[in-house]
């Protein structure tokens, strides 16, 4: 479960935003709770009509002569990428340029296998080849001992990338990249694919003219798929980029959107973030990057269709192998339930393919609200990836964990790391321990609404007037908005219960809201209920009929007390970790036998989930540290099991009655409750 909050701004902007920037009531709102105070401030940040001269970046300027040289020499040129989606648009920007301008050129991408960035083996390769120039995309700010081994052999280096910069900059002809410590250019959080653009525009004597309009769409992709700053500079490429992309006459994109299920549709952020990105991504994931190279090098809408069907399918592969490790992570959970009480979350295996576990790191972070390390062993090597949010630090606690990895890199949100043989469980009672002692209060998942929005301000030119904040993305998210206290009418299953359509009424208007990947059953509301929840707000147009959508992100009851929910389940898994808690909290935390026996009759036979369960009961004497402990029992009992994969509780047969206060969860609250 999430934790909700609603952004407070000044009423008072809206109406003068509004004014000012032309814009209806309701984006004046969002603007005023994203923090904007000025109509300067809002054109500043979302109305920007041009990108910055490349030849503020650093290095720029000796970048582009030193290429421009090369091609008019003849000088043999390598364009070296990376497998992921940035660093595959980024190596067509620039290798097809050089192309068109005439140079001997060819492009190298490392396989996954080999790792990421510069190596020698590859570096040799090239040199065989004849390369005299490397030219790194998306890449080499941190490739120190390659740059001299490249100098060794006699060839010569130029860096572009947007990582950050190390203690030591590498040997090279030029290094872009805005995050070195002495580049002074406006705009910091450019992909490497825009990167590589700004470098053609610098080799076209710094017009973006043809950039843009041959690159400007690759250049999109990549923003969105690197999930960088969608604002700023990134924001006038993805908006240029997105109307070339809706407009393509390139062949890949024509097979991509096809294969895709994108050909008669508007093509924005999002499906770039959930469809076109993957497919890319999935080729170094899975395959090699070359095809998705290749793909978009390639001059025959034939070729181009084999190509993207077999990203589809090496994207299926992913998706299949991240649901299969899922379930083997599941599998861990169910077996030993004490790894989901921790502060972090810490799990190995087998045999896990290392191309997906980052992201699957993601998603157990993103459903059971925690931060998540994963590690899988491949040759008797345990290699893992950690995702986390809020203030607890991925880096940090690497760190801290040092003395049990071979070796670790990341920074505060995402990390990659290697575990000493046999060191595992070490590993992760060091990263608890390093939570329990730095993070007291645990971050929790939050869902921020950008105001809650009444009655009122549902009008079909409102809600249409939130179009000129798109595109949406990281730090430019999709308004959220806060409805609160509406009946609901009626519940409805879509698509074989897959998905639900609530009928609900907001001061006696009707509406219809759906939430997707979630059953009726599943729901925390029933009908009669009054709830509150986070939507998305769209219009749709049916039979020349125009009107409002509401689509759910979270729901709940109207009467929920969200902070002592909170207060109360930290209380209780803090108590099953074994830490101290103050002595007056655990008389509250013993549930009766009586109380243990209403709960268990009112669990369904098709299984419920225990926060719908806690939901669905109407005593107000029943706090919710005490029903966990009901449940807990009940499980450690055997009467019931909990199911990680989609956190149901089910009944379980017995033959015999069960004594309630053996289980051990309840002996361990007496044995506290006797210390007083």
């Amino acid at each position: 479960m999430k934790k909700w909050s609603v952004k407070k701004y000044d009423k008072s902007l809206v109406s003068k935003l509004s004014l000012s920037c032309g814009v209806s009531s309701l984006t004046a709102a969002v603007l005023a709770a994203k923090g904007y105070s000025s109509s300067e401030s809002v054109m500043e940040r979302l109305e920007l009509h041009e990108l910055s001269d490349p030849f503020l970046i650093k290095d720029m300027k000796i970048a582009a002569d030193t290429i421009n040289k090369a091609v008019e020499e003849g000088v043999r040129i390598c364009v070296y990428g990376d497998y992921d989606c940035d660093g595959v648009m980024a190596s067509v920007i620039l290798y097809s340029y050089l192309t068109e301008i005439g140079a001997d050129a060819e492009y190298y991408i490392p396989e996954r296998s080999e790792g990421y960035g510069l190596n020698k083996n590859a570096i040799n390769k090239l040199h065989d080849d004849g390369i005299e120039l490397i030219v790194t995309v998306d890449n080499g700010i941190s490739a120190i001992e390659e740059a001299e081994y490249i100098y060794s052999l006699g060839m010569k280096l130029i860096v572009t990338d947007h990582h950050q910069q190390g203690d030591k900059l590498p040997k090279a002809e030029a290094i872009i990249d805005p995050h070195r410590h002495d580049d002074f250019s406006p705009f910091k959080y450019a992909c490497g694919a825009v990167i590589a653009l700004k470098l053609v525009a610098a080799l076209d004597d710094g017009d973006y003219t043809m950039a843009l309009e041959q690159f400007g769409d690759l250049a999109a992709i990549a923003t969105v798929a690197d999930i960088v700053s969608l604002t700023g500079e990134n924001r006038f490429i993805v908006r240029y980029g997105l109307k070339l992309i809706n407009n393509t006459d390139r062949y890949a994109l024509i097979a991509l959107k096809e294969i895709s299920g994108l050909t008669d549709k508007s093509v924005d952020s999002h499906s770039i973030g959930f469809g076109l990105g993957p497919r890319i991504n999935a080729a170094g994931r899975f395959g090699s990057p070359k095809t998705a190279m290749e793909l978009f090098l390639c001059e025959e809408y034939e070729k181009a269709i084999e190509f993207a069907q077999e990203l589809d399918t090496l994207n299926n592969a992913r998706k299949s192998a991240e649901n299969n490790i899922i379930s083997e992570i599941y599998s861990i959970f169910d077996n030993d339930p004490s790894i989901l009480r921790d502060r972090v979350i810490c799990v190995c295996g087998k045999g896990w393919h290392h191309g997906v576990i980052g992201i699957t790191a993601s998603r157990i972070m993103e459903q059971f609200g925690k931060p998540c390390f994963i590690a899988s062993e491949e040759n008797g090597e345990l290699r893992g990836s950690a995702r986390s949010f809020g203030k607890f630090s991925v880096f940090e606690a690497l760190s801290a964990a040092s003395e049990v990895l071979e070796k670790f890199g990341g920074h505060p949100a995402a990390g990659g790391f290697t575990i000493k043989s046999g060191m595992e469980d070490e590993f992760r009672r060091i990263i608890n321990k390093f939570a329990r002692e730095n993070c007291n209060n645990m971050p929790l998942p939050e869902l921020s609404a950008d105001m809650t929005v009444t009655l009122s301000e549902l009008t079909v030119e409102n809600v249409n007037g939130l179009k000129v904040l798109e595109p949406f993305g990281t730090d430019n998210e999709k308004p959220l908005f806060l409805i609160e206290n509406a009946e609901v009418t009626d519940i409805i299953p879509l698509s074989g219960g897959v998905h639900s359509k609530l009928r609900i009424k907001l001061e006696n208007v009707s509406y219809e809201a759906l939430l997707f990947r979630k059953s009726p059953s599943a729901l925390p509301v029933q009908r009669g209920d009054f709830c509150d929840m986070i939507v998305t707000l769209d219009t749709n147009t049916f039979r020349s009929k125009t009107s409002v959508s509401i689509f759910i992100s979270d729901i709940r009851k109207h009467t929920f007390e969200q902070d002592k929910y909170f207060a109360a389940f930290g209380a209780f898994e803090a108590h099953m970790r074994g830490e101290e808690l103050p002595l007056n909290y655990y008389p509250v935390m013993l549930p009766s036998r009586e109380t243990a026996a209403a709960i268990y009759k009112l669990i369904p036979e098709d299984g419920i989930t225990a926060d719908n369960l806690y939901f669905r009961i109407s005593s107000p004497k029943l706090n919710y540290c005490r029903f966990c402990a009901s449940i807990e029992a009940m499980r450690q009992l055997g009467l019931i099991v909990k199911s990680s994969s989609d956190e149901i509780i089910r009944r379980v047969k017995v033959s015999k009655k069960a004594d309630l206060n053996s289980a051990p969860v309840l002996l361990s609250i007496r044995d506290k409750i006797l210390q007083e």
